[in-house]
């Protein structure tokens, strides 16, 4: 997500991690570019690709810079990278600035070898464990967690007689949300958290493994979805073995605790997780919108992108038809002079325009994922009625945001959070809807069937103890 971006939502996404590992040799940088493409809607601020030739002398080439996978990869730089395993990583900051050296992938050079890291995630633990570290000898190039990670892996590596074993010890010591690509000499390996905040898949295409945040991006490189890693669950792919899985670390799937959010906005509609389909869970969440909060109106509409799947939902549900409300510029990229507090409205209207001829003298719904600050939401309804809307009912399919998340989703402060100090009436008032419905806690649980899934921006009820700090803010100072 651009800063752009970021300030007309309010609402930080997270990271994205893609790897690949062709057995044959042949290199993989191209596949790797494309499957970070496909993940670009998980982090717009930094990217990088690492490749090493298992073949040959097995140096790590890398290539990392700011912006999105276009502005940094072209294709003679793409066939500078040689290479048949890559690690790749698409990057929004959640811990540490946007700066170039803390774009990953993260290469580590030591007495075994060299190891490339991707990380999706936040470490609630990143503090202590960095200071251990630091003094223990450690010296730190970035101010990321994810290069604590690396650290632990290259030091318990000098003590185990595999990288996957470097990697479990390493999981042992560090709390928090995760998913891991990490390429060794001679091994592409993946680790997803026990609470399986963070979402991990496996795939292959003839000869080539890949590891992915999405399936989406399995698919954009022509590769079949083979399995979601399991959380807490450690795969290592070998030229000699294929996929072998270490299930060591696996909890009881009644602690576990995915993300929600990943259904309710970050993961891309095409993607499934876990065994949902994200439309499928979009669809239902409008559905149970629909069924909680009825009006009588003439169009749903949603605000591009992830309200669209439950603008539809709640269209089938009610009866009411369906439209597009809204033409979304694409073109908005990251060279956009960063807006201040006080222009969100016109970044709201170079973002989106109102389509008049669709909304004049109509009652809408208008279906969007949430509300953050309110004053997004705001914009957009003055827009519609500005267009000839009679009516704006607003319906957010999460519930109200109270809460913050230490697990890499950049909700913000409680401050600045508009359900933490307002009522759902005066946040009605604030933002001039006719109505306004949230998605009600109890019926998350239809968007993700038999799931178990953590709600802590909504409900305070983390699945591990949490800092009482911004851990982000107090990471950079370090």
């Amino acid at each position: 997500m651009s800063e752009f971006e970021k300030a007309v939502t309010g609402l930080g996404e997270e990271c994205g991690v893609f790897g690949a590992y062709d057995v044959d040799g042949h290199d993989v940088a191209a596949s790797v570019y494309y499957g970070l493409f496909a993940l670009q809607h998980r982090g717009q601020e930094s990217c990088g690709i690492a490749v090493t030739d298992t073949y040959g002398k097995r140096n790590v080439l890398s290539k990392k810079g700011l912006g999105h996978v276009d502005d940094v990869f072209d294709e003679e730089g793409l066939s500078e990278l040689k290479g048949n395993l890559g690690v790749g990583h698409v990057r929004y900051s959640t811990a540490g600035a946007t700066r170039v050296e803390n774009a990953m992938p993260l290469v580590i050079n030591y007495v075994k070898g060299t190891l490339a890291i991707a990380h999706n995630g936040n470490l609630v633990n990143a503090i202590e464990l960095r200071e251990e570290l630091s003094q223990t000898g450690a010296i730190f190039q970035t101010t990321i967690d994810s290069e604590v990670i690396a650290y632990l892996i290259a030091r318990e590596r000098l003590h185990t007689p595999t990288a996957e074993e470097a990697v479990k010890r390493a999981m042992q010591k560090i709390k928090g949300a995760y998913a891991l690509v990490v390429s060794s000499p001679r091994k592409m390996i993946g680790a997803r958290d026990p609470f399986g905040l963070k979402p991990l898949c496996i795939g292959k295409r003839d000869n080539t493994y890949f590891l992915a945040s999405e399936s989406c991006a399995i698919a954009a490189v022509d590769g079949e979805f083979v399995r979601d890693v399991l959380p807490g669950e450690i795969v290592t792919i070998t030229r000699k073995h294929g996929i072998q899985s270490d299930t060591s670390m696996v909890i009881d799937s009644e602690k576990q605790a995915r993300c929600i959010f990943e259904y309710i906005y970050f993961a891309r509609t095409d993607s499934t997780i876990d065994g949902v389909g994200v439309y499928h869970s979009r669809i239902l969440a409008g559905k149970a919108l629909a069924e909680s909060y009825p009006v009588d109106a003439d169009l749903v509409v949603g605000v591009p992108d992830s309200g669209l799947v439950a603008a539809k939902g709640y269209s089938e549900q009610s009866g009411i038809p369906y439209g597009m409300a809204f033409h979304k510029n694409s073109y908005v990229g990251r060279t956009f002079i960063k807006p201040k507090q006080s222009e969100r409205v016109s970044c709201v209207k170079i973002k989106l325009n109102v389509i008049p001829e669709v909304v004049k003298g109509k009652r809408i719904v208008m279906v969007d994922d949430s509300i953050v600050r309110g004053t997004t939401c705001a914009n957009i309804i003055k827009m519609l009625k500005k267009a000839g809307a009679k009516e704006v009912h607003v319906r957010i399919s999460s519930p109200p945001f109270l809460h913050p998340c230490f697990f890499g989703t950049d909700v913000p402060s409680n401050e600045q959070l508009i359900a933490h100090t307002h009522t759902q009436e005066e946040i009605r008032q604030l933002i001039g809807a006719d109505s306004l419905g949230y998605m009600e806690i109890e019926k998350l649980k239809d968007m993700v069937g038999d799931l178990k899934y953590c709600d802590a921006c909504f409900t305070g009820k983390y699945p591990m103890e949490v800092p009482k700090e911004d851990i982000s803010q107090a990471f950079e100072q370090n």
